[in-house]
């Protein structure tokens, strides 16, 4: 079965806006997205499970850039078990913020 990868549109905002400033990242959110349509919670250190419940699990991720050289950026997203998709809701940079929105976090698991 296929993923299926949506977006809130503060990502897509979000990615519109990073990836003026790091050229690599659409390139690097698709070898994401080819990571999580695999192993959709991730493994190792880098994934880390923010909220969990019957229909989805949030998790929050490190997003290796290339144009960064490292693993300064963090994306956060909802997994959804039973329709075998993902939705991103948050994209961000770790210098600029130090943790992530959890008013939108909130707001997508009363949804």
């Amino acid at each position: 079965m296929m993923m299926s990868f949506n977006e809130l549109p503060e990502f897509s905002k979000e990615l519109k806006r990073l990836s003026k400033k790091y050229r690599s990242l659409p390139e690097d959110l698709k070898e994401f997205k080819r990571i999580v349509a695999s192993i959709p919670l991730g493994n190792g250190k880098h994934f880390n499970v923010l909220v969990e419940n019957e229909e989805f699990v949030i998790s929050k991720a490190r997003l290796f850039c290339r144009y960064l050289k490292g693993s300064s950026l963090r994306i956060i997203y909802a997994f959804h078990c039973n329709e075998f998709k993902i939705v991103f809701i948050e994209l961000y940079f770790k210098g600029d913020k130090e943790n992530e929105d959890r008013k939108r976090l909130k707001n997508y698991s009363n949804n």
